[in-house]
């Protein structure tokens, strides 16, 4: 009889100003494609005993952080072999200002140097180019430079890592603290080794319905579903998952 071989994999989608019903369905859609992949899914990290049992994790979340056990059973994870997806806003930390403006501060140094990122601004929602900054990766073969509308992320490096896609920024980030940028190319796609682990993290993908800036905003807002109409998108979060799921072969 043949053995199965089933992977065990941890999908941590919850926090604040972003669709996070509409994420955590779309990434279902996308672990389900994998017959071999059973899924338990949480909203935050304090479910340390079952990372631990998990072959592979898949974040989608924003002001989420780690208590300190968790963010301990993080790096031991991470260490032994782990891979981890993580998405858009998995490295933010947000705090409104009284004066209108927003701070992205570090406010999880260990889990920003687990990431080797973390969230500093970005300019309004609009169009900028996305470029391949290592076009022989078997992460982005194929892929092409494109534009995408999402929020364009500026990051500040906490660790080594290797840039698999990039963007360019030179301007302001009017609604947060820190608005001044000179040019320089901040990561899109990147690959963060950890001891025998890796972090492979992808800055694109915001996603809102229309009540999600509450208690912030009172209003409706616009819907965005932002990169997640490209079929690029589509396309690294597919392979992102699958080579997630080589973990501890």
């Amino acid at each position: 009889m043949t053995k199965l071989a089933q992977k065990q994999a941890v999908l941590i989608v919850g926090g604040k100003w972003h669709d996070m019903d509409f994420a955590r369905v779309e990434l279902l859609k996308k672990l389900i494609e994998h017959q071999d992949i059973k899924t338990t899914v949480l909203a935050d990290y304090e479910a340390p005993e079952k990372i631990a049992r998990a072959d592979f994790i898949i974040t989608y979340t924003c002001d989420v952080t780690p208590s300190s056990g968790a963010t301990d059973a993080l790096k031991k994870w991470l260490a032994s072999g782990g891979r981890w997806f993580a998405l858009h806003a998995t490295n933010s930390v947000i705090r409104f200002l009284e004066d209108g403006r927003v701070s992205a501060p570090n406010g999880a140094p260990d889990f920003a140097t687990l990431l080797g990122t973390h969230f500093c601004a970005h300019p309004p929602i609009g169009p900028y180019q996305v470029e391949v900054a290592d076009k022989d990766h078997a992460l982005v073969a194929g892929i092409e430079p494109f534009v995408t509308t999402d929020e364009h992320y500026l990051l500040d490096r906490h660790a080594d890592f290797h840039v698999l896609l990039d963007s360019h920024f030179e301007g302001e980030t009017p609604r947060f603290e820190r608005s001044e940028w000179p040019a320089a190319r901040h990561p899109v796609f990147y690959l963060r080794p950890y001891a025998e682990g890796h972090v492979l993290y992808l800055t694109l993908g915001h996603c809102r319905g229309p009540y999600d800036m509450a208690p912030i905003s009172n209003s409706l807002g616009a819907v965005a579903r932002c990169s997640w109409e490209l079929e690029v998108f589509h396309t690294l979060l597919a392979r992102g998952i699958a080579w997630a799921k080589e973990a501890r072969v």
